[in-house]
């Protein structure tokens, strides 16, 4: 007998869907939480199931199962424990541990593709057309890839994951690689699929107006109370506001917060770690523990959402030759200029003293120091009149000076 104890993610799932094809009957699947897990895995090790075959995907154990599983495997018993996330890495000092984050190629690591070829590599599964395409589409929706590679069906099938239950989506997927030697989706679920995909817009489109921008240690974070969506609500938000340094999702109803960024030089598994969590570089999670709770949810809750750039402006536009003008809360103008082959900032009227080789250089400072947006022309063309007034009315003492 097998049993499978994996996360209730698609990648997880994937895991699921790919063990109910090598042993039909023969494996007791356990979808868990992060969590979870480590109970399913104590409970296993009380039974002392040596004839059963473990296989954890996924997901890791806490330090008291790791020796627990180490001591069961010397004992005779069989286990392989297979993940791709840096946190579980030192599990590769056991015979029993598989960790893998990337393939020699460069591309990135699933629990789903590493399991799918484990299997294979063992004799106990074939691989089949229609199979591999699903595997590469899980791997690359969990990596993110799909984006990069405009792989849309990736994210379309992670979308039908959570419109049906897992048990519904297992029973799909096994029978249409059993039955299909290509992987597509029937015409009814091409429909929801769409429909879902507006649905998703409109729910993004809503919370953009409602983040937050916070200073958490050394980091600018961008923070949203969302219950759904997180992957594309964090990747839109980060791509709007690429002067956050990652953005963090609190879900009150689950307590718990969900971290993304699409910057390459913030790992947001060492911030989740802060509070007991993990996952990957780019998209991690963890419980809401009274720190997260203080540093996310009461430290931030008086202040106000970020405004957004005006948008329809045809005058004041970024990367201007005549120079663009922000605004803030504090009702503090901020005007980014070019000047002498590099850009500059004025601060109500006051040089910083700061200087940048390029225009988006400049405008993060200012999104970040002072949380300036764009403002409208109307606004930008009194200012320059404005100014130039002021220039008119200076004396001949005043011109020398300057």
């Amino acid at each position: 007998m097998y049993h499978l104890y994996t996360h209730n993610d698609l990648d997880g799932v994937g895991c699921g869907i790919i063990a109910r094809l090598a042993f039909g009957e023969k494996v007791e699947i356990r979808y868990n939480s992060v969590g979870g897990l480590n109970l399913q895995v104590k409970r296993f090790l009380e039974k002392s199931r040596k004839k059963s075959y473990l296989f954890i995907t996924d997901l890791s154990v806490d330090e008291t199962n790791e020796h627990g599983l180490n001591e069961f495997a010397k004992s005779g018993g069989k286990v392989k424990l297979i993940d791709h996330h840096k946190t579980s890495l030192h599990l590769n000092k056991y015979p029993w541990g598989m960790v893998q984050i990337a393939y020699e190629n460069g591309k990135l690591a699933s629990a789903t593709s590493l399991f799918y070829e484990y299997l294979i590599q063992n004799g106990l599964l074939k691989p089949r057309k229609g199979l591999d395409e699903f595997v590469e589409l899980v791997r690359q929706y969990d990596t993110w890839e799909w984006e990069q590679n405009e792989y849309i069906k990736a994210k379309r099938l992670n979308d039908l994951f959570y419109l049906i239950s897992i048990e519904e989506f297992e029973e799909k997927m096994v029978t249409r690689i059993q039955q299909s030697e290509n992987f597509v989706f029937d015409p009814f679920e091409e429909k929801i699929l769409d429909m879902e995909e507006e649905k998703i817009e409109r729910y993004v489109r809503r919370k953009k107006r409602e983040i937050i921008h916070s200073r958490i240690d050394d980091h600018h974070v961008g923070i949203v109370h969302a219950e759904s969506y997180h992957s594309e609500l964090g990747n839109d938000l980060g791509k709007e506001n690429p002067h956050l340094d990652y953005i963090a999702i609190m879900n009150m109803g689950g307590k718990k917060i969900s971290f993304r960024t699409i910057h390459d030089h913030i790992d947001v598994s060492e911030i989740a770690g802060l509070y007991g969590g993990g996952g990957h570089a780019k998209a991690s999670g963890c419980s809401m523990t009274e720190e997260a709770y203080q540093w996310y949810v009461a430290k931030p809750f008086p202040m106000e959402p970020i405004r957004s750039d005006a948008n329809k402006n045809t005058f004041n536009t970024k990367n201007s030759v005549y120079g663009s003008l922000y605004e803030n809360r504090n009702e503090q103008q901020v005007f980014i200029f070019p000047s002498g082959g590099r850009w500059e900032v004025d601060v109500d009227g006051v040089e910083s003293n700061q200087h940048f080789s390029t225009f988006e250089e400049a405008e993060r400072y200012v999104k970040r120091e002072y949380a300036a947006w764009l403002v409208r022309d109307e606004t930008y063309v009194s200012f320059l009149m404005e100014h130039m007034a002021a220039r008119k009315t200076k004396t001949p003492e005043d011109s020398s000076v300057i």
